[in-house]
């Protein structure tokens, strides 16, 4: 099946490592330009810069495809411009954003501060609604089409046993968000979609699925853990032309966890 992906400008934010990486892998093995964003103060101690960088030579190699890597910390809406900015120089006019820049930290509701909250949401919330109006923006502007594609999660309609209400709250939000954003957007061509993954074999939970997998694969119908190429798959689809009557949608890649 021809996506029809081919030359289309795509910015995959948290681009650079896990589930960000296996979309730009499959965005870029569909003919897609992309753009790798990375923010460094998101994983320190990780060389992010380094990890963009050469995931950029594995597309450019592995794909002969135009690729680029922008930093910027997705909820300061300075940085978002400056990242569209770099990109659309780069790049061309971008069709494709993916928000998948997101944050997993671990307190229980007695014990969280307001700043772990306020972090949370900044990140996996307010990130996703500042780039997704530059886009929108853009889009109407130029009076072009556009595809938004957001990660949520699991999480999002089970909530959290395990110290991450803030995480699950901050997906719920951008689920209700994107369908707000689906109805105002819908008659100028603008799609936006989620997807909700549930566990995947990145390094965001590797600490957890060290600690608990077992239990994780007790709540899986399929009784394994995902590789995140398996969720870029359903990011990749609804990037492209081929998910032309779906919008506002949330598609469940949780090897039954959610089955909704």
């Amino acid at each position: 099946m021809d996506l029809n992906l081919r030359d289309k400008v795509a910015l995959v934010t948290g681009g650079s490592r896990g589930l960000g990486r296996a979309i730009c892998l499959g965005l870029a093995a569909e003919g897609a330009r992309v753009a790798i964003h990375y923010y460094r103060d998101l994983d320190q101690g990780i060389d992010l810069v380094a990890e963009a960088a050469e995931l950029a030579k594995v597309l450019r190699a592995g794909h002969g495809v135009a690729t680029t890597a922008v930093p910027g910390n997705v909820a300061k809406a300075d940085d978002v411009r400056e990242m569209f900015r770099q990109t659309e120089a780069a790049l061309g006019p971008i069709d494709i954003l993916v928000n998948n820049a997101g944050i997993w930290p671990t307190a229980y509701v007695r014990e969280m501060t307001e700043d772990q909250w306020n972090a949370t949401i900044a990140v996996n919330l307010t990130g996703p609604f500042l780039t997704c109006r530059e886009a929108v923006r853009r889009w109407l502007d130029a009076g072009r089409k556009g595809r938004i594609v957001n990660i949520t999660s699991q999480a999002a309609f089970h909530g959290s046993t395990t110290g991450h209400a803030h995480y699950a709250a901050s997906k719920a939000g951008l689920v209700t968000f994107s369908i707000s954003l689906a109805r105002e957007v819908a008659s100028q061509g603008i799609y936006v979609n989620c997807v909700a993954p549930g566990m995947m074999t990145t390094e965001m939970a590797r600490e957890a699925l060290e600690k608990g997998q077992e239990e994780y694969l007790k709540r899986i119908p399929l009784r394994r853990i995902a590789d995140p190429a398996e969720v870029a798959c359903a990011v990749v689809f609804l990037a492209s032309d081929r998910a032309s009557y779906i919008t506002g949608a949330t598609i469940d890649v949780t090897g039954g966890m959610l089955m909704r």
